[in-house]
């Protein structure tokens, strides 16, 4: 071939790529723009985030000291598989593509990923590279990734980003190219699991199926089952490879969830049934509204986040004005269903009404499957306030009862109603469209969104009662402040309504004018893009604005040790500390420093849950009520000789004030001791029973299955019998026992089947659980070095799956690829 014809060739392969290259520097230009303030050095100040950095300061301490994964942390719940907090797959070669791609960092690689991730869908789809960066916008600053980004759920972010190429490289098989689509559909779907937010990657999965029944169903009209299935199996394929890829983390988190709160209870309930899954009420505790979905139109509709009122607003009016105004803080906007919000689900006002077009212009099974899987995606997410359905989910679809926040199913109508308002804008653009009939449709849909916002401007008292369960409950001498609230209330819908209504208008005019060839289609789409981001981004400032930044200084103050934290570091024993001063349970910033008998997660031990729930809460409490009632620290102190659970934690220190030293338990069991007596106990109820009323320093409770364990006939010992930890690494314990007869040793430890193992003078040895959540062990007579090591054959064998895996889909990827430069190669 001439040097012309290739200099030809070049430009033209130039000219192709040249939108998809503006596409990622608009997309890098807007995201840097929206989060201006990392250009400043400043990080997202997000809890879910300060959790990480809390819950993962042991591992990552670990990690930089040794260069490999502890697997293991003590810093909270006494103790749990790192597996949920931090841990690395080195067999997993495609996460590096991964920590490329979010290269910029938290949250602008969210947000890029996001649009990115959009972008690639509606290429698959066939959309043009022009209207798919628009869509890619539309989706990308729809509130629902900012109000996650706000509460620091960054693997959700991540996860729903991958969401839409997920599916769009689903339908791409089935329309253009199965194998193409197939391996596309395997990296994409390796990424995403990659994020670890396996909810996500369920609800993604949902989209698919749904999908596919379409699919199949059409397949069978038109007697093409044989495509159907042969495209069937390579995504099954891709599937498996995506899987093989992220089996290490996959196969680990498998084996802990057995174990976890997602697991299966040993205890009976109500009836004697054994509890399975989680809790319907935990489940659906975070469940959206039948009347909140108008958020999706009106995103103050419920009023926004649980933040406080504004200074200038009616309700502080009149606090101030009742001389309360230290009460701001306890009254908040939202006075939806579920207990709290970051913020409502916003789709947009103008991207909702393209939707609503799209179901007026847009013909075939593609409108259909888009809007069945919407619609679940809203019938779900209602959970508690439309129970009949949600229980049959989760008492018939597989794996549905191990995910809570049901709300978090709109991720699924986050992808599909852009979907299709971008498809409505290409059968527009497309011209095969009669004008007049889809200026009609422009009208109709204008009126039924736009027209149900002007309503509520109108009427905003169609919205409900303004209040609360709560609110509604105060006393009649407190009507002042609930007609302030209300004030307010309604003034944040009509707000909102009046601007959506404006939005929808503006989108509907844009439209209709190119419908009448009174507008040149890119002046058009330059416009829709323009409403998009003036609709969507005040919107998503009010959940994730500027003000949620901080500096790199404040951001390291927030774990500054205090007066507390250095007295008790001062300490190099090992222990456990109780945080009087946080939310026990329910925080993690205690584990920055210390081992904590508490902690913050979705996913700790079902045991160490069902501990908390019956014995260490009640210890707590009456520790609490010993501190408020005692006339001298010397009487409070004395309660915590009877408090056994936190005894037989280890629970040394207590924290009362952080500026103050913290309350010394000289009760505590320590790391090990001996007992005098075991008694065999026949289940799980029996001995969650029993730990109560015992001396966990003198007896210990374990469940018969065990007996075989416990051969020691006389267990009283000489008194000089010891035994003390040595080392401690959270993956390494050493002990030193010195006996003069065969014990029973009970450790400190929180016992996990799945990976620690017990060596007497580097010889394995068993282990059993004892006192519910700790390990015992029967000891030998004599000087001897015990160990615990944390070796778990699901980390190792995970990692060579996943390498084997990361080599399968490199191999397909390259197989799908040699057609496209097999063309190429003849072409020149």
């Amino acid at each position: 071939m001439c040097p012309t014809n290739t200099l030809q060739m070049k430009l033209s392969a130039f000219k192709s790529a040249l939108p998809h290259l503006i596409a990622v520097v608009l997309f890098t230009v807007v995201s840097f723009a929206y989060f201006f303030p990392v250009l400043e050095g400043k990080k997202l100040n997000a809890h879910d985030t300060k959790v990480f950095e809390g819950s993962s300061r042991e591992i990552m301490d670990y990690r930089d000291k040794y260069g490999k994964e502890p697997l293991w942390t003590n810093s909270m719940f006494g103790g749990m598989p790192a597996y949920m907090i931090s841990v690395k797959y080195p067999g997993n070669l495609f996460k590096h593509l991964d920590n490329f791609l979010k290269a910029f960092k938290t949250p602008v690689a969210a947000l890029f990923l996001a649009m990115l991730g959009f972008y690639i869908m509606l290429l698959l789809f066939g959309i043009n590279p022009w209207l798919a960066m628009a869509g890619a916008i539309a989706y990308g600053f729809s509130s629902f990734l900012f109000a996650s980004l706000s509460a620091g759920h960054n693997t959700k972010a991540y996860a729903m980003a991958w969401m839409a190429p997920v599916v769009g490289s689903v339908v791409y098989s089935f329309r253009k190219n199965a194998i193409a689509g197939a391996s596309l559909f395997a990296l994409f779907l390796a990424l995403q699991i990659m994020a670890n937010h396996f909810q996500i990657t369920y609800y993604t999965g949902i989209i698919v199926l749904v999908f596919g029944i379409f699919e199949l169903v059409s397949a069978i009209k038109e007697r093409v089952v044989p495509s159907f299935l042969r495209t069937l199996g390579m995504l099954a394929a891709g599937a498996l490879i995506a899987f093989s890829v992220n089996f290490a983390p996959l196969y680990s988190t498998w084996e802990y969830s057995k174990e976890s709160t997602r697991g299966k209870s040993e205890l009976t309930k109500d009836g004697g049934k054994i509890e399975t899954g989680l809790d319907k009420a935990y489940i659906t505790q975070w469940s959206y509204g039948i009347g909140e979905s108008l958020t999706f139109l009106i995103p103050n509709f419920r009023g926004g986040a649980t933040a406080p009122f504004d200074n200038n607003s009616e309700t502080v009016k009149a606090l101030r004005k009742n001389n309360m105004g230290q009460a701001q803080g306890q009254l908040y906007r939202y006075w939806g269903n579920q207990p709290n919000t970051s913020g409502p689900v916003y789709f947009g006002a103008v991207v909702l009404f393209l939707f609503v077009l799209g179901l007026f212009i847009i013909r075939g099974r593609e409108k259909w499957w888009i809007l069945t899987a919407a619609l679940l995606s809203l019938l779900l997410s209602w959970g508690k306030n439309f129970m009949p359905f949600t229980s049959l989910f989760i008492d018939f679809f597989p794996g549905y009862d191990k995910f809570r926040a049901v709300s978090m199913t709109l991720a699924m109508a986050g992808v599909l109603v852009p979907l299709l308002g971008v498809l409505a804008l290409k059968e527009i653009a497309g011209g095969s469209l009669n004008r007049e009939k889809a200026a009609k449709s422009v009208m109709i849909a204008a009126l039924i969104t736009g027209g149900l916002a002007f309503i509520f401007f109108l009427l905003p008292g169609l919205a409900g009662s303004f209040l609360r369960p709560d609110e509604i409950a105060l006393p009649d001498s407190a009507a002042w402040i609930k007609d302030a609230m209300t004030a307010d209330r309604k003034m944040m819908i009509r707000t909102d309504a009046l601007r959506s209504a404006v939005f929808i208008t503006g989108a509907a005019t844009i439209i209709w004018f190119y419908l009448k060839n009174r507008i040149r289609p890119a002046y058009a789409l330059a416009g829709l893009t323009i409403l998009f981001l003036i609709d969507q981004v005040p919107v998503d400032a009010r959940f994730l604005g500027s003000s949620q930044f901080e500096t790199k200084r404040a951001s390291t103050g927030y774990f500054a040790p205090s007066a507390a934290d250095k007295a008790i570091l001062s300490d190099e024993s090992e222990f456990r500390v109780l945080n009087l001063t946080v939310s026990v349970f329910n925080d993690a910033s205690t584990s920055y420093h210390h081992h904590s008998i508490g902690g913050y997660s979705g996913a700790k031990m079902k045991r160490y849950q069902e501990l908390i729930e019956t014995g260490l809460t009640d210890d707590i409490n009456s520790l609490i009520t010993s501190l408020r009632t005692a006339t001298t620290m010397e009487e409070a102190e004395g309660v915590l000789e009877n408090l056994g659970t936190l005894n037989m934690l280890n629970t040394k220190y207590i924290i009362l004030d952080p500026g103050s030293s913290p309350l010394v338990n000289r009760y505590a069991a320590g790391n090990a001791w001996l007992v005098d007596r075991v008694t065999l106990v026949e289940n799980a109820d029996a001995e969650l029973q029993a730990i109560k009323t015992i001396d966990p320093k003198k007896e210990a409770v374990v469940d018969r299955r065990f007996a075989e364990m416990i051969s020691v006939a006389d267990l009283s010992g000489a008194s000089g019998d010891t035994i003390f930890l040595t080392s401690y690494e959270p993956n390494l314990l050493t002990y030193k026992a010195e006996l003069s007869s065969e014990r029973v040793a009970v450790f400190s430890e929180i016992y996990y089947k799945y990976g620690w193992k017990a060596f007497i003078d580097e010889k394995p040895a068993g282990h059993f659980r004892t006192d519910y959540v700790l390990r015992g062990m029967t000891l030998p007579a004599g000087s001897h070095t015990i160990s615990f090591k944390f070796e778990p054959e699901s980390y190792r064998t995970g990692n060579r799956v996943s390498l084997a895996g990361s080599v399968l889909l490199l191999v397909f990827l390259l197989l799908a690829a040699l057609p496209l430069l097999k063309k190429r190669g003849s072409d020149v």
